[in-house]
């Protein structure tokens, strides 16, 4: 009789997504032998997926959801092999699924939502016989004199929610805005800033940017205080691409979205910042 350690009986759980105890047992049933095991489990239809090293899943769908008071978003990521089944009604019911189940858990760990959904998830595997996951979700809960917005792109290929505060409680119903919030949406849709200031830009990453500049072709043979002087402007560059707030404008290049909300603040009277925002886009890290 082979061992049935704890390192095999994890080994078959994170194979199958299936319970430690009936993969306890269907190790114990085969001997400790992995591949009869998991035949026996996917039998027993206790294997929500296999997964398969030759098949990513790479297609799917972005969807999200809201309360109906508006008061809180989700939105979620699942993925599967091909395009065929990410078009298909079963598919998009389950994604639409998971989606709810976030909204209304306020879950965001793939896992969670795993463990909450099990049976769906196996039903889906099962129907379309492919790795389906749950990537990644999100959920806002709004705050106080706040609007969220969520956008999705491309048909589920991409996905955005963004929230935005205003210092009075009546500017939220103001056209200008509700203009500013839907706006801001599309501008994290179409520019895909990973960052929303300049704060939050990890000192490494403009340390990389600094140093491929420093062995770019352009400085070589400058001085060093000339090569310093350049590096600020292509740090504020690099801002422009990756912070929300630097970035021009997609409807009008020449302003940035700090100037179009300075131009909603006078229109309003009131402060507004924006506070989060998060995007996905399938199959992208």
């Amino acid at each position: 009789m082979a061992a049935i350690t704890v390192a095999l009986i994890n080994d078959l759980r994170q194979l199958t997504n299936a319970g430690m105890m009936d993969c306890k047992k269907a190790l114990i049933d085969t001997n400790g032998d992995t591949d009869a095991a998991v035949k026996i489990l996917r039998e027993k239809g206790l294997a929500i997926q296999v997964k398969r090293a030759d098949k990513e899943s790479k297609e799917g769908t972005i969807n999200a959801a809201s309360t109906e008071n508006g008061k809180a978003y989700a939105m979620a990521e699942v993925n599967t092999e091909t395009d065929f089944v990410a078009k298909t009604d079963n598919f998009k019911a389950f994604a639409a699924l998971v989606t709810r189940t976030a909204l209304e858990t306020g879950k965001t760990c793939p896992e969670e939502l795993g463990a909450v959904l099990k049976e769906p998830l196996m039903t889906i595997v099962s129907q379309t016989g492919e790795n389906v996951k749950i990537r990644r979700a999100a959920h806002f809960a709004q705050a106080d004199n706040a609007l969220i917005e969520s956008y999705i792109h491309m048909g589920g290929k991409v996905g955005v929610l963004v929230e935005v505060c205003a210092g009075k409680p009546e500017t939220l119903a103001t056209d200008a805005f509700k203009e500013l919030v839907h706006d801001l949406a599309l501008q994290i849709a179409a520019a895909a800033p990973r960052y929303l200031v300049s704060d939050e830009v990890p000192a490494e990453a403009i340390e990389n940017e600094k140093e491929i500049a420093r062995n770019s072709d352009r400085f070589k043979g400058k001085p060093e205080n000339i090569v310093e002087n350049a590096l600020k402007g292509i740090v504020n560059k690099f801002y422009s691409e990756v912070c929300l707030v630097n970035q021009p404008f997609v409807k009008e290049p020449k302003q940035s979205i700090t100037d179009v909300v300075k131009a909603c603040e006078k229109a309003t009277g009131d402060a507004i910042t924006i506070t989060r925002f998060v995007r996905f886009q399938l199959g992208a890290a």
